[in-house]
């Protein structure tokens, strides 16, 4: 059964799943800024035992593709930290940014960092690689670069996040991303259904609800339909609700 989640910010978790009409959340474990070690949330029994589908997101600082050990390594280690603090959840999932490499650095050498954090460990739950929106140092924007990834990742137990602003912002065509994708990667595990507050390839990553966005919402459900999975509404928190009934209502649940 395909679950329409949200992205929920507060503290209060399961309230904000509830308000929204969300089957699924998407939660940080620790301060998406920040370095710090999760530890268990004061919530965590009462998460399991809602019966929601679970998924954790790593911060925003976390970029194994690298160059810099000062990043690097603490990437990795982030990543094992967390994904046993989503495991703990009984998560579905750890989303994590494709990454990049500095200025001047060959992409190359960063999705080969990406393969040594998998050869190298492996992870109680699934982690997704998310595609990002700008850079061209990036390692999951375009589809020639998930080409690329997926050729070093693909065998290990790894998993992809379609986020549509990101898509949208990379200059793809949402008509056909999904096919184009699954034809690299033989799958998409969930959708980051987004709308944006820019035009097709601005390259920024600014997300906004779906009657306020640059992204027509049929093309939105459009994507979530062709991949027939999870999705997680991650726009405004005052839009949440209405994006995730437009969904369902798109998408016949």
């Amino acid at each position: 059964m395909v679950l329409i989640g949200a992205h929920v910010r507060g503290a209060e978790p399961l309230v904000e799943a509830q308000r929204v009409g969300a089957q699924a959340v998407q939660v940080f474990l620790a301060d998406p800024q920040g370095w710090k070690k999760p530890v268990r949330r004061p919530d965590a029994d009462d998460l399991i035992a809602a019966e929601l589908g679970i998924y954790a997101h790593a911060p925003y600082l976390v970029n194994v593709a690298s160059t810099n050990n000062r990043i690097r390594i603490p990437s990795r280690n982030m990543i094992a930290q967390h994904a046993a603090a989503a495991a703990d959840l009984g998560a579905r999932g750890l989303v994590v940014h494709g990454g990049h490499v500095g200025d001047g650095d060959d992409v190359a050498v960063g999705i080969g960092n990406w393969r040594k954090t998998f050869e190298r460990a492996t992870f109680p739950v699934r982690v997704l690689v998310e595609n990002t929106a700008g850079g061209e140092n990036a390692c999951a924007r375009t589809l020639d670069r998930w080409a690329q990834l997926w050729d070093a990742i693909g065998g290990y137990d790894v998993g992809v996040c379609l986020d549509t602003c990101h898509a949208w912002a990379a200059g793809e065509d949402l008509e056909t991303i999904v096919e184009r994708l699954t034809a690299i990667t033989g799958r998409v595990d969930l959708v980051h259904a987004n709308s944006s507050r820019d035009p097709h390839g601005s390259s920024r990553d600014r997300h906004a609800g779906f009657a306020d966005g640059t992204i027509p919402r049929e093309l939105i459900a459009h994507v979530v339909r062709e991949a027939g999975c999870d999705v997680v509404v991650e726009t405004p928190a005052e839009t949440q609700a209405d994006d995730i009934a437009y969904l369902r209502e798109a998408l016949g649940l």
